[in-house]
């Protein structure tokens, strides 16, 4: 059996449909934190059992009699996804996995200047010491990332953000297509993929060329400095926590953390990836 960690979320729930059409349903199980999210998987015959990756207690029942465990990591803020991550393989070794596949990140790296790519780095240290085969999967940047700044650019016709740097924005379809593809083929890959990535980069003053076109309104790209987008985001409303946790993005970005493009998503999927031009058009066409 196939269990797939987070199978509501964005990411989750489309690998869970990708592996759908690939295996039958019988064969494939999922791990949420809440149940009645999933009863349309349950409906068609998935079997759906709580799993918190903060109780790891709760994991023992959703991964019994997994052959291969999908952990998509936790969407936590901070040094408890850390530990979070390492839970839910800890449990996924205990109940017999024979194989251990983690969304990690293309920037994943321990000096990183933004937090979670430390810890898809240190989650990686931890997998590969169990002693299970494993996949790391080198996720690209989600492009719907973008949609968190678009509303704004169309608002008043500026983006107005720290300085940044060219990032390889993917696409979440492209990126669930390839994890069922590794999940179904345990001879694709072994240990940390290549960088799962769209075939190009964007930074911010392209995103706000392109809004422009979509638009048809001027979108202008006005750089500042941190501290001062650091004060006028508390300002206005977001967390000091939150604000230096989306403030790292911009520092990684223009390190060039995020500046990788591969073709490996490509020769995964058997097509081209969707490129964030494409993906930016359709997230602002919807806005209009």
């Amino acid at each position: 059996m196939i269990v797939i960690t987070g199978a509501t979320g964005q990411l989750g729930s489309r690998i869970v449909a990708e592996v759908l059409r690939r295996v039958p349903t019988p064969a494939v199980g999922v791990s949420v934190t809440d149940p009645t999210k999933a009863t349309a998987l349950k409906a068609r015959g998935v079997r759906v059992r709580r799993g918190d990756f903060t109780n790891p207690a709760t994991l023992a029942d959703a991964f019994e009699g997994a052959d291969q465990v999908l952990i998509v990591s936790a969407a936590i803020r901070g040094a408890g996804a850390i530990d979070a991550n390492i839970g839910a393989i800890d449990a996924a070794t205990a109940a017999g996995a024979r194989r251990i596949l983690y969304t990690s990140h293309q920037g994943a790296s321990t000096d990183s200047l933004f937090p979670p790519m430390i810890t898809h780095a240190r989650t990686e240290e931890h997998l590969a010491a169990v002693g299970v085969p494993y996949v790391a999967l080198r996720n690209g940047f989600y492009s719907s990332t973008l949609r968190y700044y678009l509303d704004e650019a169309r608002a008043t016709g500026r983006l107005v953000l720290p300085a940044d740097g060219p990032v390889s924005w993917t696409g979440h379809d492209d990126l669930a297509a390839a994890a069922a593809v590794l999940l179904t083929d345990d001879s694709v890959a072994a240990g940390p993929t290549a960088p799962l990535t769209a075939p190009s980069t964007l930074d911010f003053a392209a995103v706000a060329t392109v809004a422009s076109e979509v638009t048809g309104r001027e979108v202008t790209r006005v750089v500042v400095d941190d501290e001062e987008w650091l004060r006028e985001a508390v300002s206005r409303g977001m967390p000091r926590a939150a604000a230096e946790f989306n403030l790292g993005m911009f520092r990684a970005a223009r390190r060039g953390e995020f500046e990788v493009t591969d073709p490996t998503l490509e020769k995964l999927i058997g097509c081209r990836a969707e490129s964030v031009h494409a993906s930016l058009r359709s997230m602002l066409a919807a806005r209009r």
